[in-house]
């Protein structure tokens, strides 16, 4: 069902469209995203997050930005100095002591990456046990198409995100991939979208 040309409508400027079908339909037969409604709901959210393309987490805030997006952590201008502009101090910062991460640099190296932005140690050894792709120690795996394919959809499997898609209930699948309802618009109108387009 996920062929070149849907994922062709979804992002245009993709380099590989075939190759980016095939993994993610095969990573979606194994994980059981096999219905209309479930490869829709993954693809919305997985075009949400990432436009198909495995990220990395972008770090690199100005002062006044980290005061928008962390105002409990960076309560001035001069909070955020030390991390203005440094993605690896601002990772050990926002994320050290927490998801896992226990060891010094731990924030950093196990920032966002992937098609849903997969983020901390406990998550990356996690998905490194259900995939058999060994994350903690080679994490920019990540960024490779098969690999975040495969950890998107275990991730999906993982937190029962199928039976949410069974419902139809976008509220709920948005908030178990992306913990809030952030860009709820935007993946409504790719879910319309996706729908269409495998009908």
């Amino acid at each position: 069902m996920i062929t070149k040309a849907l994922i062709q409508a979804l992002n245009p400027n993709l380099k590989q469209p075939d190759v980016t079908a095939a993994k993610l339909q095969h990573a979606a037969d194994q994980y059981g995203i096999n219905t209309t409604l479930r490869l829709a709901h993954w693809l919305a959210q997985l075009t949400a997050e990432s436009g198909l393309v495995p990220q990395e987490e972008n770090l690199n805030y100005s002062a006044k930005r980290l005061c928008q997006v962390w105002p409990s952590r960076f309560p001035s201008l001069q909070a955020a100095q030390s991390c203005a502009m440094n993605p690896q101090a601002l990772g050990n910062t926002v994320y050290g002591g927490r998801m896992g991460n226990t060891q010094p640099g731990d924030g950093f190296k196990y920032r966002g990456r992937g098609f849903i932005q997969l983020t901390g140690r406990s998550n990356y050894t996690r998905y490194s046990q259900l995939t058999g792709f060994d994350l903690v120690n080679d994490p920019d795996l990540l960024l490779q198409i098969g690999v975040s394919a495969q950890t998107a959809a275990a991730f999906w499997q993982d937190h029962h995100i199928n039976a949410m898609a069974d419902r139809n209930d976008l509220q709920a699948v948005t908030r178990a991939i992306n913990g809030g309802l952030i860009g709820l618009p935007s993946r409504q109108a790719y879910l319309q979208k996706i729908m269409a387009l495998l009908h």
